[in-house]
């Protein structure tokens, strides 16, 4: 027996995607629902809601999406051209904003503000990925690199290689940032000893360590709001 699926208008009004958008803001929404403000209707037996759901998870996220192509997005039940153009024009958008021009680059103001740069991609890894956040002097985003990729401990990481690009950017300051494939963002020992780490390296190499991001699925822990490898 197939599972009755509602329709979207027969969801309260203060629950459907687009009306919480002005209600809460857009910050507030799940993956699935600001898909489906571009997706706009579903397909028979299926809400748009829920096909946002299937599509998010099908593929991997909005990195899935990113790299799909286009003419096999418009392949995917629910979708056709112009689903599939919405959908790509509006990850174009969002990939066009990390390589903006200096004055339209993203600037960091605080931790949750990298935590949204980084998030939606690293909260989904299967496998541990060390990333740096480089910064100019008014901690604007130069670049977003990779540095690791495994388990993020003091005997395999290389603390220089951290600086690196950061170094032939002559970047003003860094923001750190790590997943955990288990989903919780609770640092461990090893994660402060690390950080302890990078901070002492970029007062050496006058390069700031700003904060030390541990990212789990839809949650992110600040080391420095923490007080963890940071002295005060």
């Amino acid at each position: 027996m197939s599972v009755y699926q509602p329709r979207i208008k027969e969801i309260p009004l203060s629950d459907q995607p687009r009306e919480r958008l002005v209600l809460v803001g857009p910050g507030a929404l799940s993956d699935a629902e600001l898909l489906a403000i571009l997706l706009r209707v579903g397909v028979p037996g299926l809400n748009v809601l829920n096909l946002a759901q299937q599509m998010l998870h099908e593929h991997g996220g909005w990195p899935g999406l990113l790299r799909m192509d286009y003419h096999d997005l418009c392949q995917r039940h629910g979708m056709g051209a112009a689903k599939a153009a919405t959908v790509k024009a509006a990850l174009e958008i969002g990939r066009r904003l990390l390589l903006a021009g200096p004055d339209e680059r993203m600037q960091i103001k605080s931790p949750a503000d990298a935590a949204t740069l980084l998030m939606v991609e690293m909260g989904h890894l299967d496998q541990e990925h060390l990333r740096a956040v480089l910064l100019d002097t008014k901690n604007r985003v130069q670049q977003v690199a990779t540095i690791y990729i495994g388990s993020v401990n003091s005997a395999q990481i290389r603390i220089g290689e951290i600086f690196k690009e950061a170094i032939r950017r002559n970047s003003a300051a860094l923001i750190v940032a790590h997943n955990h494939p288990s989903g919780d963002p609770t640092p461990s020992p090893e994660d402060v000893l690390v950080t302890r780490q990078i901070v002492e390296a970029g007062k050496l190499l006058d390069v700031e360590c700003l904060d030390h991001l541990v990212i789990g699925h839809g949650r992110y822990v600040s080391m420095r709001e923490r007080g963890l490898g940071f002295t005060v």
